[in-house]
């Protein structure tokens, strides 16, 4: 039997592979011949890097860069196997957990950090660079990781802006000077992985609907909608490019529209970039079975989460695929309805979050020896049939 594992990471706790082999282990309890291949996977947020390096047997590297509130922080990011693609999660420098909630202040935070990680996958020979947009502490429109790769921008007496790029600091900004840029920006290519479809103003965009969670006040809000506004408004006029309404600008504090006027970056889904660098698809061709998961199965699972990715996939080659989650909502339910045909809990019982943390290598792999064994039952009641 050919069995495809092929799970998101469980937040805080194990990552896709680590989940995948914990799952193979039960399945090997009752199939112990079963041809079973893990492939970590992920749909753009946390965990991406990890997963597509695991998958593509690739590289982590550690880089000191500039923090969200200027300090300076450790961040990580990955090298495919193919030592040519570096994928950056932009929350390792710029993320909201970098920021204590005391601090949290939108209109201070920069996404300088993002920038220098992109200079040195660049000075590492990356020639494609994937970034995941979720976690941001910031609001800054890309200003601060454009900064880092060359950008300069200039006051109203034409002396460049000195401060990191913030949501506060973009009101200062008179013109935009990107004649210094770094040179292989314009040769390298951008991939943004990323869901959120918030333009970058107005009332569904950055400040309104992503400020209040990185500290803004409702007085903030305006003061950061009104920045990027005027952001916007210099992109247009000194770089020739329009991004305020554009979907997806709103993502990461604006930093979806940043990495668009300053990198040319491209968009797309975080899961479906997921399953084309594992080849999901392809080693799906065959199977008899898929199981995918991620550490909470409810209804939002079904809306470009990694098990609807990983079962629209299956739902190809016509393989049943189940998912496996450290707990069940109550509406979990609804995913059937996208592709998923089972489910099942690696909580078996009652308990609290400590210990299905501390014990969630057994439980994972338990769960997986119960999918297989229900599956079995299945099969021998259909042969009786």
């Amino acid at each position: 039997m050919k069995i495809i594992i092929a799970p998101d990471s469980f937040k805080e706790n194990l990552t896709s592979l680590e989940v995948a082999t914990c799952i193979e282990k039960g399945i090997r309890k009752v199939l112990p011949r079963a041809r079973c291949i893990k492939i970590p996977m992920a749909d753009g947020g946390e965990g991406t890097v990890q997963s597509l390096v695991d998958a593509t047997h690739g590289r982590i590297y550690k880089k000191q860069v500039t923090g969200p509130l200027g300090n300076q922080v450790t961040a990580h990011y990955g090298m495919l196997g193919d030592k040519r693609t570096a994928v950056i999660e932009m929350a390792e420098a710029s993320g909201l957990p970098l920021v204590p909630r005391p601090q949290r202040n939108p209109l201070r935070t920069t996404t300088f950090g993002t920038g220098q990680l992109i200079i040195d996958a660049l000075d590492r020979g990356a020639k494609t660079i994937i970034i995941g947009l979720g976690g941001s502490a910031t609001v800054d429109g890309g200003s601060g990781l454009a900064q880092a790769l060359g950008v300069k921008f200039l006051a109203a007496d034409g002396k460049i802006i000195a401060c990191k790029g913030s949501g506060g600091m973009l009101e200062k900004i008179a013109r935009i000077d990107a004649k210094s840029l770094d040179p292989r920006i314009r040769k390298t290519r951008f991939v943004i992985a990323s869901d959120v479809t918030n333009p970058l103003c107005g009332p569904k965009g950055a400040a309104a609907v992503f400020g209040p969670q990185k500290g803004a006040t409702p007085v903030m809000v305006k003061k950061l909608d009104a920045n990027l506004k005027h952001f916007s408004d210099l992109i247009q006029r000194d770089l020739k490019k329009r991004v305020r309404d554009m979907p997806g600008a709103g993502a990461a504090g604006g930093l979806g529209a940043g990495l668009v006027a300053f990198t040319g970056a491209k968009m797309k889904r975080g899961i479906d970039l997921v399953v084309n660098i594992t080849g999901l698809t392809r080693h799906i061709r065959g199977a008899d079975l898929v199981i995918t998961g991620e550490g909470r199965v409810d209804f939002q699972t079904a809306f470009g989460k990694t098990p609807a990715g990983v079962a629209k996939a299956a739902k190809k080659f016509g393989v049943p695929c189940i998912a496996i989650g450290g707990s069940l909502a109550d509406d979990a339910r609804g995913v059937f309805a996208h592709g998923i045909s089972g489910l099942e809990s690696a909580a078996a019982r009652d308990m609290d979050l400590a210990e299905a943390i501390r014990e969630s290598r057994k439980h994972l792999e338990y769960a997986g020896e119960r999918v297989i064994r229900l599956l079995l039952i299945g099969r021998n009641m259909a042969r009786k049939r």
